[in-house]
């Protein structure tokens, strides 16, 4: 069964489409055309991911604007003027945001949640600074876990899985006429293929 998933661009002028299929030549031939207007097939779509069913570049690219956002406020939170409670609302309010957007589509690997993880951290570190070891009497970086026990918020990850839970109640709630609970409750037609899934 192949599936196709159409959204327009930026410019109002072009459109693109993405074929999800198992089959790497299905779609190939097909075209597809709306009021004389013919769609541009793609291998991979924002916020959907690739055909291969895989969200990776997507992820790739919220960390990219993670990354940017995080360095245009280092220096307000590594500023020694400002509370660590209020250094954590602008991180929460400010740099989370920009990477957790679209979340509610991914399906993380444990590849990726530690991708995200290093993030935080990275972030975390600038935030509460260094720590005096009293032993050697030196300064250096907070470990993970001391990392967590000062950030009583929940994780990067917990965020990314609560937003995808409460999405999911929002398509159940929805009627039937709406194409995203018909797909949530549908239930698919034909075979499936010779293997298992991939593990999410």
């Amino acid at each position: 069964m192949v599936s196709k998933e159409i959204g327009p661009e930026v410019n109002a002028d072009k459109t693109k489409c993405m074929v999800k299929s198992r089959d790497h030549n299905a779609g190939q031939s097909h075209s597809m055309k709306n009021d004389n207007s013919s769609f541009e097939r793609v291998e991979e779509f924002k916020y959907l991911g690739t055909d291969q069913n895989c969200i990776q570049e997507e992820i790739k690219s919220r960390l990219k604007s993670g990354n940017a956002c995080y360095h245009s406020v280092q220096n307000l939170l590594s500023c020694s003027f400002l509370s660590k409670h209020l250094k954590i609302k602008k991180h929460r309010t400010i740099i989370l945001p920009v990477v957790v957007y679209g979340c509610e589509t991914w399906s993380l690997t444990w590849r990726e949640e530690g991708r995200l993880r290093v993030f935080e951290h990275r972030v975390l570190r600038r935030l509460f600074g260094p720590l005096r070891d009293e032993v050697i009497g030196e300064w250096r970086k907070l470990h993970n876990e001391e990392l967590n026990d000062l950030h009583s918020s929940p994780s990067i990850v917990c965020v990314i899985i609560s937003r995808g839970m409460r999405w999911a109640g929002h398509v159940a709630n929805m009627g039937d006429r709406r194409g995203v609970h018909r797909v949530l409750v549908g239930k698919p037609e034909g075979k499936r293929p010779l293997g298992r899934p991939r593990r999410r």
